[in-house]
């Protein structure tokens, strides 16, 4: 009987993944969120300077999703307050139903911009904005 082994992301592909998501490369190179890939999520980027995160939250109210900036921590986390699972029996459950905590480390000058839930997906929009006096300028040739 064959096992199958969860291979190690080598440096070369890590450093490939972390080109392809710029401003996000710390998340790459830090710690992954803590609960694995519970709930999971997308990171999407729109264009150099615009992306999303996108947690799926089925089962979770809006009141039950907190989402907070703390320096360069995002947090998203869900705690569900009317879980009474006396009265139901299931015959299978495939849609978990536990609380969850995510971190994200943001990248310098990347600014969380607002939060939205819908249809059971919530997403995080982040806007990176990069000072003047550090963007690269133009030197006039005299």
């Amino acid at each position: 009987m064959a096992t199958m082994q969860l291979r190690a992301i080598d440096a070369a592909s890590l450093a490939a993944m972390s080109k392809a998501l710029v401003g996000f490369d710390r998340y790459f190179n830090s710690s992954f969120p803590q609960n694995g890939n519970y709930p999971p999520h997308n990171i999407v980027k729109y264009s150099d300077d615009s992306y999303a995160i996108e947690v799926a939250v089925a089962g979770f109210t809006k009141e039950e999703i907190h989402v907070s900036v703390d320096q360069d921590q995002l947090t998203i986390s869900g705690v569900q307050k009317n879980v009474d699972d006396t009265v139901k029996e299931y015959l299978h459950r495939g849609l978990a139903a536990r609380d969850f905590e995510q971190t994200f480390t943001l990248a310098e000058y990347m600014e969380v911009k607002g939060a939205e839930v819908k249809d059971g997906m919530l997403k995080i929009e982040i806007q990176r904005h990069v000072p003047e006096a550090l963007k690269p300028r133009q030197i006039e040739i005299k």
